[in-house]
């Protein structure tokens, strides 16, 4: 569906002066440097794939989305998805691709949800019974009776992510880009928009490309990640590896059935022992949790045990931070 190869995007920003006579110095002179916002990036997503493309801001992520969508044309490399080039056969490229960003609408803020679909379904050319079909079954699995016939100006941002998904989708993408699609959302709306992308992906095959600081949704939603970071792709694999390879120690909490004067065991750190409950620290590359959990059963009585993973959260802010994968890729 996707393949990019050695793609750069780069800019050219002016360099300004500052002092008494920065003015004058930035008119007489046109110094500039080049910003390299995408910087020899490659990676191929199949199609039916729903991919999470991750990084901090200012890694490269929006300008990769508007090169794959048509907006950018890159400076070098090679870029095709689903057969076409974006920004050569651009009328007919995104006739077959959907987009949402979460601080835009593709909808007109004065009239009703429904008549902007049915705007959309003129400008789509969508034939008329699939586009009952489709909005029967966006309404049903998006519940959008409630607000169809209400102005677009007047749905909380729940409601209009919703909505825009249904706009996105009208016209059966074989590709859809989300940017930050749950960003400003409560609890039950996240849910119910990860359930919606779940189920175009599964009944449909709908290829999802998802860039996003929520953790939450990349779980959910994406069993392959890439990370990107000063335009360099530094990751291409699944969380689990990350977190095997980066999350820190994972945790064993115990109860046990009576106080023990010593609860320590070997491979495992003790980080809390009180009122028959003890909290272990332990790297698995070096011990298994079942490992862990035979050595302390074998010498004391259990009454409960429950294995605590690292942070998933943790993990990448710690990775953003410490620039783990610009010393260490894995490609």
């Amino acid at each position: 569906m996707i393949d990019v190869r050695d793609l750069s995007k780069h800019f050219q920003v002016r360099k300004r002066h500052e002092g008494r006579m920065a003015v004058l110095r930035d008119f007489v002179t046109r110094e500039t440097h080049t910003v390299k916002a995408v910087d020899t990036v490659s990676f191929n997503v199949a199609k039916g794939e729903v991919v999470g493309y991750l990084g901090p801001n200012g890694a490269g992520k929006s300008t990769t989305i508007k090169m794959l969508t048509g907006l950018l044309v890159p400076t070098s490399g090679h870029l095709t998805v689903n057969g076409y080039t974006p920004w050569v056969s651009r009328q007919t490229y995104v006739a077959r691709i959907g987009a949402v960003f979460g601080q835009r609408t593709t909808l007109w803020w004065d009239l009703p949800v429904i008549e902007s679909l049915e705007l959309l379904r003129y400008i789509y050319r969508v034939p008329e019974q699939t586009f009952r079909d489709n909005l029967r079954e966006f309404e049903r699995v998006l519940e959008l009776n409630e607000f169809l016939t209400s102005p677009v100006r007047s749905l909380s941002l729940g409601q209009r992510m919703r909505a825009d998904l249904c706009a996105a989708l009208l016209h059966d993408p074989d590709l859809l880009f989300l940017d930050e699609p749950t960003i400003g959302l409560d609890v039950v709306a996240k849910e119910r928009i990860r359930g919606f992308v779940k189920h175009i992906n599964e009944v449909r095959e709908t290829t999802v490309l998802l860039t996003t600081h929520d953790l939450a949704d990349v779980q959910k939603l994406c069993p392959r990640v890439l990370i990107i970071d000063h335009g360099k792709l530094l990751y291409d694999g699944s969380l689990t590896r990350l977190q095997a390879r980066f999350g820190g120690k994972w945790h064993l909490e115990v109860d046990f059935t009576e106080d023990y004067a010593d609860v320590t065991v070997g491979g495992a750190e003790l980080l809390h022992y009180a009122d028959q409950r003890a909290v272990y620290a332990f790297d698995r590359r070096d011990l298994s949790a079942s490992d862990l959990i035979g050595r302390l059963s074998a010498r004391y009585s259990l009454r409960d045990i429950s294995v605590q993973e690292p942070d998933v959260e943790t993990t990448v802010r710690r990775i953003y931070e410490e620039k783990l994968l610009v010393q260490d890729p894995i490609i």
